[in-house]
């Protein structure tokens, strides 16, 4: 009796669990409201016959329960009872994959009309690229990706010299127009899902794949993996903006074609010599940093990351909150160099400067921070190099305090919470597995070593 009680119990507690549970779908923001429909049935049938089960067996259990002088009957064969639960499977069965079926047939084909988009997965990012006005992709190829083609671009293709190549996680696509996701991997297994879209499919590496939607809802809606790619599974956030026709153009314009990043000019560190008197006053003549001032040592750090910074102050993304005083000193700086070309400038000139190690003022237990430091190494590499590809910037040599200070900000939130600061916001998961400043210091000073 009180297994049949336990039965009743669970099943009246999954019932009330079930539809009062706060735990249920997003707002359907595209066109496939089958999918929905479809899980729908499938959560029907799946629970008729969860309660179905479970009451019966609590019916069977007290009315046949243990009684004086009852016995058993030995039924061996019931060709009724098994004609029923065949007939009853099947009609299940059905009902659960015929939805499936015919969602699976609109899916695979995709609308004439139909925007492309290429979706490229890495970890742990995504970047994307469109065709340009000629309407067609140009070739790639994984062998031709490099820190200064990281598309895999085909030089020699004229279809992809329009091709609008867009780095950021974030991507836009237009309200109320089919859009295709050309979905590539550059190094293993990834997914592309957002929830309020109801659809995801697989990045496979070697080979292409897609999926189609129509988005419905303006909004931004996140961009998640659901394909277990490594150590930063869980960070490799982004977005997807649905606008109106005329933001998204502006978007589309807002990023260079391949032809342009070929032909952008290098910087001129003669001309950023000038520029850099400014930056000297705290960072040093030589970029060796002062601690005095708060200011980290420049000189060996890479471009692209310097760039990508000067950028993110300019944008407010960094030093634009009220606790992050030191932040909002450099944020007007980063302000007066006003074009792309004087950022340039001032970093070639950065480039020419000694790199001389930076002094260590950080103590810890180097062996405790090696263990740490493990994690680490996936993206800035094994000797703290900083590896592009992974938008991690190199940590060997460089200022130890402000290595410190930077995790504990991004740790308290006071780095990596602007909504499109999705790599910051990578380095504040990482940065919370640091549970004190003890273990702060022992990963700086493993650091200080390589």
């Amino acid at each position: 009796m009180p297994l049949a009680v336990a039965l009743i119990v669970l099943v009246v507690g999954s019932l009330i669990f079930h539809f009062m549970s706060p735990w249920y779908f997003t707002d359907l923001a595209s066109n496939w409201s089958q999918i929905d429909t479809t899980i729908d049935i499938t959560f029907w049938v799946t629970g008729f016959v969860f309660v179905a089960v479970n009451l019966f067996m609590a019916y069977a259990i007290i009315k046949y329960r243990n009684k004086d002088g009852a016995k058993a009957d030995y039924d061996p064969e019931n060709a009724k009872l098994e004609w029923i639960l065949t007939v009853v499977t099947t009609i299940g069965v059905a009902a659960m994959l015929a939805p499936g079926l015919f969602v699976w047939a609109k899916f695979v084909n995709v609308p004439d009309d139909a925007i492309e988009i290429e979706a490229n997965g890495q970890q742990w990012h995504w970047s994307y690229r469109l065709p340009g006005d000629d309407g067609q992709f140009g070739n790639v190829n994984g062998k031709l990706i490099t820190n200064d083609n990281p598309f895999g671009m085909d030089a020699d293709d004229p279809l992809g010299q329009d091709d609008v190549l867009v780095t950021s996680p974030e991507v836009h696509i237009p309200i109320n127009v089919p859009v295709k996701f050309n979905l590539r991997s550059k190094d293993v297994l990834h997914d592309f899902a957002v929830a309020q879209f109801r659809v995801k499919m697989d990045l496979v590496p070697g080979m292409e794949t897609y999926l189609w939607l129509t988005p419905t809802k303006l909004g931004t809606y996140e961009l998640l993996c659901e394909e277990l790619c490594g150590i930063g599974h869980h960070t490799m956030r982004g977005a997807v903006v649905v606008d109106e026709q005329a933001d998204f153009d502006a978007w589309v314009d807002s990023y260079p074609t391949y032809a342009e990043t070929q032909a952008a000019a290098a910087g001129n560190a003669a001309v950023g010599a000038a520029q850099y008197a400014v930056c000297a006053a705290c960072h040093g003549q030589n970029g060796e940093g002062q601690k005095a001032l708060n200011a980290p040592k420049l000189a060996g750090q890479s471009a692209w990351y310097l760039k990508s910074q000067i950028k993110n102050y300019q944008n407010g993304l960094r030093g634009a909150r009220d606790d992050d005083p030191l932040g909002k000193t450099m944020a007007p700086m980063a302000r007066t160099l006003a074009t792309d070309a004087a950022i340039n400038n001032v970093i070639a000139h950065i480039q020419t400067l000694p790199d001389n190690p930076a002094p260590s003022t950080v103590t810890g237990v180097e062996s405790n921070g090696a263990k740490m430091y493990a994690i680490c190494a996936y993206c800035h590499g094994k000797e703290g190099q900083g590896i592009q590809a992974m938008n991690a910037p190199r940590l060997a040599g460089m200022t130890d305090w402000y290595l410190a200070n930077q995790i504990k900000n991004f740790k308290a939130g006071i780095r990596g919470e602007h909504p499109t600061d999705y790599y910051g916001k990578q380095m504040g998961f990482m940065a919370k597995a640091m549970q004190d400043e003890q273990a702060v210091n022992d990963l700086v000073a493993y650091i200080n070593s390589l």
